[in-house]
């Protein structure tokens, strides 16, 4: 069961018109008539708000891989530990706290920066976890990370049904800006991506901390991967002596008409599942048109995305944090035991992820 959620949310809030007048600025000495060109992207992306973990003067100057890396080591802890903290204290879901002591693992997912060790070894020195907790960091995962945690959590607390897995993922996508790269892909990026972190905590069935929750809330029933071959150039890092370059592909609204299609529709039928069946989908918005494909796929209406809609417009696409932030304010709906919701993400690979979830009433 997903007992929790908690958000960690950057300090620095910017609209998409300001954002949109920066990176012009930005550009506006090289290319002009492209930067112009691409401008209009910002309008029809559905985005009002993001978030990011550092000023608006920050992007406007050069910054050396090290530095952006440095930056991501410390403010990857340092907004990772708020969205744990709201998790595991989080006083609509949960009826009492839960200790951090009583985390048996922690999952941690991030592509957006280096560290090893890990950021959860650092993460478990500034909180009283124990020392015996199971770690499993994922790196390269990127938007579809969320839900590939969440579906690496369910099979381990399925094997071991009496434990409590604390799920992060962590992604400050702004810091991997590229100030002289006038790619589309680029510029396409600065006008979608935002900075955020989210928690969720995952109890097994025979979890002593059950009593702890409250209201209904979501318990996964059945998880599936797909991954297309050749396909390594739709989205991920170019890693250049500069950082992280953004690879992001025209291609993927149609890769949802087809890869995603055939991917959802064996799932279902494997499962028996009629469409009509699903009320509602926990989709990460990886951009207008990724969520705009997939309601055309599946012939339903907007308002069964509602949700993945609220938070690219008010947040942006956060790669594998987004999900979370959909699943947040998801269960703050009081839903039936007998309602089903399919999660799903869309990654580096190019890859899906889909699990399906049912409702436990407390």
């Amino acid at each position: 069961m997903i007992s929790s959620v908690g958000l960690g949310i950057p300090l620095y809030d910017m609209s998409q018109t300001t954002i949109k007048t920066l990176v012009k600025d930005i550009f506006s000495n090289r290319e002009t008539r492209l930067v112009e060109r691409l401008l209009p992207v910002f309008d029809h992306a559905q985005i009002d708000r993001r978030q990011f973990a550092v000023e608006p003067d920050w992007f406007k100057t050069e910054h050396s891989f090290q530095e952006k890396n440095d930056l991501y080591h410390m403010l990857s802890i340092r907004y990772s530990l708020q969205a744990i903290d709201a998790c595991l204290t989080n006083e609509q879901f949960l009826q009492e706290a839960v200790p951090y002591e009583a985390v048996d693992m922690i999952i941690f997912v991030s592509s957006t920066g280096l560290s090893t060790p890990s950021l959860d070894t650092f993460i478990m020195s500034e909180r009283p976890f124990r020392e015996d907790v199971t770690r499993m960091p994922l790196w390269g995962l990127g938007c579809a990370g969320g839900a590939i945690g969440l579906a690496r959590a369910h099979d381990w607390i399925k094997a071991h049904p009496d434990k409590n897995v604390l799920l992060v993922c962590c992604e400050l996508c702004s810091l991997t800006f590229q100030k002289d790269d006038l790619q589309k892909s680029n510029i396409v990026g600065t006008a979608l991506f935002g900075d955020g972190v989210g928690a969720a905590l995952l109890m097994g069935d025979q979890s002593t901390l059950l009593p702890h929750s409250k209201q209904s809330k979501p318990h996964i029933i059945r998880t599936s991967s797909a991954t297309r071959k050749n396909s390594q150039n739709v989205m991920g890092w170019n890693v250049t002596n500069n950082g992280l370059e953004v690879i992001f592909s025209k291609r993927i609204p149609a890769l949802v008409r087809s890869f995603w299609q055939n991917h959802i529709q064996t799932f279902l039928n494997d499962m028996a599942i009629d469409q009509q069946s699903i009320h509602g989908f926990i989709a990460h918005p990886g951009g207008r048109k990724v969520l705009e494909a997939m309601a055309e796929v599946l012939q339903v209406p907007r308002e069964l995305f509602k949700h993945s809609h609220d938070v690219l417009r008010h947040h942006g696409n956060m790669s594998s944090a987004t999900v979370l932030y959909v699943l947040y304010y998801g269960m703050q709906e009081t839903t039936s035991e007998e309602t089903l919701t399919v999660l799903s993400a869309l990654g580096p690979g190019f890859s899906s992820e889909l699990l399906l979830l049912g409702w436990n009433e407390k």
